[in-house]
């Protein structure tokens, strides 16, 4: 059971798809990452000799920012957009689409699926 920047990987999976369950890790890198510590994309996390695991943890740890600390960096970086009121920031505080995408339909993962159904804009009368 091989644990990278405190990401226990799974261990029927191929290496270089297991690499990408670290936050920040993903396809071109993991192979990147595997080319530089000379470990074949094709092995079993469960093949792996320590040694290779060791390569693997070190590039990792060393030359790329992952799991938390990429975490952090990028909600600095929000939190900055909001401080200085960037547009993208008020857009983050508003939980609506940041990228320029439109939202008269459509966003609705964003906004929560909020759904609201336009009617014919006169109340229904009440029967007496």
């Amino acid at each position: 059971m091989a644990r990278i920047a405190g990401v226990t990987l799974p261990n029927q999976k191929r290496i270089v798809i297991a690499v990408q369950y670290i936050y920040g890790i993903g396809k071109t890198r993991a192979s990147q990452i595997l080319a530089k510590a000379t470990v074949d994309e094709d092995t079993r996390v469960k093949d792996l000799t320590p040694d290779q695991e060791n390569a693997i943890r070190l590039i990792v740890e060393k030359e790329f920012r992952v799991e938390g600390e990429l975490r952090r960096e990028v909600l600095g970086n929000v939190k900055r957009l909001k401080d200085i009121g960037a547009y993208r920031g008020v857009r983050h505080m508003r939980s609506l689409p940041v990228r320029g995408q439109r939202t008269r339909t459509n966003s609705r993962t964003r906004r929560g699926n909020v759904r609201k159904t336009a009617g014919s804009g006169r109340r229904a009368l009440t029967k007496t």
